[in-house]
């Protein structure tokens, strides 16, 4: 039996691969290049939008730990995204049109991965994963209204970053640097004294935004809120928050700036820098001159200007179970930010999940059942039922993965051991041949 995958982008990808890699032949439905959402630019597969960063590398941090179970169970988002990686300190990022070719690359050269180029209009009939994304097409959206009810469906306001050309930072004004000195200085900081600061802060509150129909501050989710908004929340918030001056010691000053915006490398070759934590849904014309006013960024050219859109997901905790499939429609599975998981690698974790268990499904096989002790298991079996009150989003994180039994003195040993146990949970399973 052949499974059709709805959407090409990292959960579907993912998905795809997974039951190709078990025998299981795909088809996978994808509606570029012939349409386009706003917030595409490239004809490729897995193209990231919002950012390059997969977050942090190390094994005392949940995302981490995800990343690394995904890799033990030959994750293709991992893979590519290793092999097309760009220096970030301690965190994993990737040359975005690098990663992007790579993935489509070894896609479509599986033979049991056969490739639909058009809008999907109606729900497929057997078995389908559906990870259209947070930007569904108009038409698709009503098709699974249709199979939901429309009452189901929620929504949050996402944004992305802005690009600049290096050559066009003063460096005479910026450092490299990575916080703590962690890792390579692979991020150009730009700092700012206390009176910079106040008057960036004062440009970004009345600056003139883009309209976004039916946007409120409300309705931001707070891992990726718009820098003007953050700004709004209160003098000091962004200094808590991107631009946190604290372990970005400046080599002229000897000690830490007033506050600093960090730029991370946005390709393999250095020539695009993208403006961390600096999602916004300012006007194009209000970006330049109030990020100009950052001192490294008056000369800045901006090869791409922030931008915001609506992002769509479900009621997972009614509608989905532990394998991501539909309740009411076993058949039909989702898998993505569509499920209200939230990141780069949440969305991947969760089509490597369904699309894994899918194919244990056909093949006869007891499902892999991955616990709450691993970072996928528990991910799972948030999205599916962990969540109490009004569900949101959710990024993977140590707390809804199960505790430790026994006590570990300090965060970072703590989480080591976690990240331990899962790792061991998760080689069992490649150890006994359940996951081949």
């Amino acid at each position: 039996m052949s499974v059709t995958v709805v959407g090409a982008g990292l959960a579907g990808c993912e998905a795809a691969w997974q039951l190709a890699a078990r025998g299981i032949p795909v088809r996978l439905v994808e509606m570029k290049p012939a349409k386009k959402t706003p917030a595409h630019v490239s004809d490729d597969f897995c193209e990231l939008v919002c950012s390059n960063s997969l977050r942090s590398d190390e094994l005392t941090n949940a995302v981490g730990l995800l990343k690394e179970e995904m890799r033990r169970l030959d994750s293709l988002v991992m893979s590519c995204a290793d092999e097309t990686r760009v220096p970030a300190g301690g965190a994993l990022a990737v040359d975005r049109a690098a990663f992007a070719g790579r993935v489509t690359q070894r896609l479509l050269a599986h033979p049991l991965v056969s490739l639909v180029s058009r809008e999907q209009l109606e729900i497929p009939e057997g078995r389908v994963i559906i990870a259209t994304g947070p930007l569904t097409s108009d038409g698709f959206t009503a098709a699974i209204g249709g199979l939901l009810g429309s009452e189901k469906f929620l929504s949050f306001y996402d944004a992305a970053a802005p690009i600049v050309a290096f050559e066009s930072i003063d460096m005479d004004s910026a450092y490299f640097a990575s916080r703590y000195g962690k890792g390579s200085a692979d991020y150009v900081n730009c700092p700012m004294t206390k009176e910079e600061y106040l008057a960036f802060r004062q440009a970004l509150c009345t600056a003139e935004e883009a309209h976004v129909h039916g946007f409120e501050d409300a309705g931001v989710f707070e891992g990726c809120m718009p820098i003007e908004v953050m700004a709004r929340r209160g003098e000091d918030t962004m200094r808590f928050g991107p631009l946190k001056p604290v372990g970005l010691v400046d080599p002229k000053t000897g000690r830490a700036p007033y506050a600093v915006v960090q730029l991370r490398k946005d390709n393999a070759a250095g020539t695009l820098y993208n403006i961390v934590g600096f999602q916004t849904h300012l006007k194009f014309p209000e970006q330049k001159r109030v990020f100009s006013m950052i001192p490294a960024l008056k000369n800045a050219e901006f090869a791409r200007y922030g931008v915001m859109h609506r992002n769509t997901y479900l009621d997972a905790p009614r509608l989905l179970d532990r394998y991501y499939r539909l309740r009411t429609a076993p058949r039909v599975s989702f898998a993505g930010q569509m499920t209200g998981v939230e990141g780069y690698v949440e969305s991947a974790a969760s089509g490597l999940l369904a699309g894994l268990e899918t194919a244990r499904e056909l093949q006869g096989l007891p499902a892999a059942d991955f616990p709450a002790e691993t970072a996928l298991g528990a991910l799972a079996l948030y999205v599916s039922g962990g969540s109490v009150g009004e569900f949101q989003p959710m990024n993977i994180n140590f707390g809804i993965i199960s505790p430790l039994p026994y006590k570990v003195k300090g965060k970072r040993n703590k989480n080591q051991e976690i990240s331990k146990r899962a790792l061991d949970i998760i080689d069992g399973y490649r150890v006994g041949g359940d996951m081949q």
